[in-house]
């Protein structure tokens, strides 16, 4: 079956209010909806923002025994949740346990005012589990009976971010055609990608799973142990184990989302001047000018079907785990082979002082 698009990521974080004004302040979110132990959620509090199509839902425990505090006590704050947006979530459900995932939740209804909300839960990688939602009625409500929507103006400028484009998720060495042959099998996704990325003396074996109509899309990525260790060997040390290394927003216009965020303190990662004077040569004509993309470190690329516009921000992470990406894609559906390379050395850049200071005992 297929799956329409991811319908909302869930972070356990330490501490959910903080964890919002963050997004909000920094990233343009609002805060559409509010949940706790007075909405029926136990030993948690629960805060939903959202912008244009994109839905992050903030979850910090309440209890020493909590799902949340025993992940943010092992991972830090981080991605625990990616779910699935799709037509039938007990058939999805079904399916997945029969393909070899392993159940979470059971397929449960959910129904306030004119909204019906079917979830279910499965196994995906390492602490991350997927969550199937299946949504009719009004669209006002998020999950009824559980997050209390709050009444939110409407915003006064257009949103910069759409939807949640893809993730990009770390697995340790040996375990990268597992984690492919799981989401093949359990799922249905098709490997529409893969790719040997080299960073200086660092490699990295990198496969792309995707739903067969383009709705959900994972990057996979296990580090090559025979060179030398690098920014996937940092993310599986420092996170403690596989995770969701950043989250990719697709954005109408790239270059006003990140003068925004630049205007709200988020720094990016810092592309040379020599990446655009090879670009035409490399790329040939291109939509954005270039002398837009070079001041802000905006990279490009393209595939079978058109271009696409890259950035990673730098970390706000105290591990220096997770980031966000922004995208702007103009018909590319996958990925460019330059991009992904050029990506990581911008990331590498950043990393390279905190891995220096994390081995001298600093942090």
């Amino acid at each position: 079956m297929d799956y329409l698009g991811v319908d909302h990521v869930e972070f356990y974080v330490g501490d959910a209010r903080q964890a919002a004004y963050l997004l909000c302040s920094a990233f343009g979110f609002r805060l559409y909806g509010q949940g706790g132990p007075e909405t029926g959620l136990a030993g948690q509090r629960s805060l939903l923002l959202g912008q244009g199509d994109c839905r992050v839902l903030l979850t910090s425990g309440l209890l020493p025994d909590h799902p949340a505090v025993e992940y943010v006590a092992r991972h830090g704050d981080g991605v625990a949740v990616i779910a699935f947006g799709t037509s039938d979530a007990a058939a999805g459900y079904a399916r997945s346990v029969s393909g070899g995932a392993t159940p979470v939740e059971e397929p449960r209804v959910h129904r306030g005012g004119d909204a019906t909300v079917v979830t279910a839960t499965v196994s995906g990688f390492g602490d991350v589990v997927h969550r199937l939602v299946e949504r009719h009625g009004s669209d006002a409500e998020f999950l009824p009976g559980a997050i209390e929507m709050l009444d939110v103006p409407p915003p006064t400028t257009p949103d910069l971010l759409r939807t949640i484009d893809h993730a990009a998720v770390c697995v340790p060495d040996g375990q990268l055609e597992t984690v492919t042959h799981y989401y093949r099998k359990a799922f249905g996704f098709d490997l529409i990608f893969e790719e040997y990325i080299e960073v200086g003396e660092q490699g990295m074996f990198s496969q792309v799973v995707q739903s067969p109509g383009g709705g959900v899309t994972l990057t996979l990525i296990q580090p090559d142990l025979s060179r030398s260790p690098g920014q996937i060997d940092d993310f599986l040390a420092w996170h403690d184990g596989p995770g969701v290394q950043h989250l990719a927003l697709s954005s109408g216009d790239i270059v006003a989302a990140v003068d925004s965020m630049a205007e709200r303190g988020i720094g990016f990662a810092f592309t040379p001047d020599t990446y655009y004077s090879s670009l035409d040569g490399r790329l040939g004509a291109v939509d954005l000018p270039v002398d837009r993309l070079r001041p802000r470190g905006i990279l490009v690329d393209r595939d079978h079907w058109g271009q696409m516009y890259q950035i990673f921000a730098k970390s706000l992470h105290v591990r220096r785990t997770f980031f966000w990406e922004l995208i702007e894609r103009h018909g590319a559906r996958t990925f460019g082979t330059s991009n992904i390379p050029a990506l990581y050395e911008a990331k590498e850049r950043e990393l390279a002082t905190v891995r220096q200071t994390t081995a001298e005992g600093a942090l």
